[in-house]
């Protein structure tokens, strides 16, 4: 491990503590060390502090990070941020704007995502929300030249078009939809994330009736882990349910107007194939 390496030290009951080694700075939990005596040992030491407790050193997995990251707003937790980057389609060497950076978390899953020769571009209204995410970047992600960080309302308008893919945490996506669409390129996926029911069925009621949007979908994620202990094998107590709506949608090629939905009276699930036909492939 390396001086300015972000590491976690976890105790006895798995409590984990996100520390920066710097030689000079002492690391106080419950005992103090110095940051310099970690440098150089190899991910995975165990160590003691002054009090004689013992810790186990890591470096964090973005798992680790986000929970414990320095923030004055929500983040988006983990559970969430696989699946947005799966359903949003993120890969390398893509062209992403980001709307609402938060503290960062779901900036640096972005910068990860698509590579050195991608580009993430953030929008943030708040000068505070931006500085703490400029520092978590700087500090958990490392030096990010392919990021760029507009402190403006995006509500506005973007600066960029033909993107591949667009994100957005606001309280109102549905007011940024006519400004997304000119940033993306036709095919391009734009995922929202709001937290309540309220704002899920207006940013999908937005979409339905946008001419430049298709294929929307809606979901959210849950985690429930499992205690294991011997013969004791059983659901832990607390679960991590809830935490927000993710919502996707692809942007339409100019002139292809989406479809009238079905009336709800008239929808029907009977006759839809749940899976592809092998022989949809074959002719293909």
């Amino acid at each position: 491990m390396n001086e300015n390496d972000a590491v976690i030290l976890i105790d006895r009951k798995g409590r984990r503590y996100l520390k920066i080694l710097r030689r000079g700075h002492r690391i106080a939990i419950r005992g103090d060390i110095d940051g310099g005596d970690l440098i150089g040992l190899p991910e995975g030491s165990r160590i003691k502090l002054s009090s004689g407790e013992p810790f186990l050193v890591m470096r964090p997995t973005y798992a680790d990070l986000v929970p414990l990251m320095p923030r004055r707003a929500q983040v988006i937790y983990p559970k969430d941020t696989g699946p947005l980057l799966i359903w949003g389609d993120v890969f390398p060497g893509a062209t992403v704007i980001e709307g609402g950076v938060g503290a960062g978390a779901l900036t640096i899953a972005l910068l990860r995502a698509v590579g050195p020769h991608g580009r993430v571009i953030s929008y943030e209204l708040r000068e505070d929300f931006a500085a703490i995410a400029r520092r978590n970047v700087a500090a958990f992600f490392g030096a990010a030249p392919n990021w760029t960080l507009h402190v403006r309302d995006l509500y506005q308008g973007f600066d960029e078009t033909g993107v591949d893919r667009m994100f957005l945490d606001l309280a109102e996506p549905s007011g940024a939809l006519e400004h997304a669409a000119r940033a993306l390129r036709p095919g391009g996926v734009i995922v929202c994330y709001v937290p309540t029911a309220i704002q899920l069925k207006a940013t999908v009621d937005a979409l339905n009736r946008s001419p430049w949007f298709a294929e929307t979908e809606s979901f959210e994620t849950l985690l429930r882990n499992w205690h294991v202990k011997g013969m004791s094998v059983r659901p832990v107590h607390r679960m991590v349910a809830h935490s927000g709506f993710i919502i996707v949608a692809r942007r339409l090629a100019e002139g292809a107007k989406a479809p009238a939905p079905t009336p709800i009276e008239n929808e029907s699930d009977e006759n839809v194939p749940d899976t592809i036909d092998d022989t949809d492939l074959a002719r293909d």
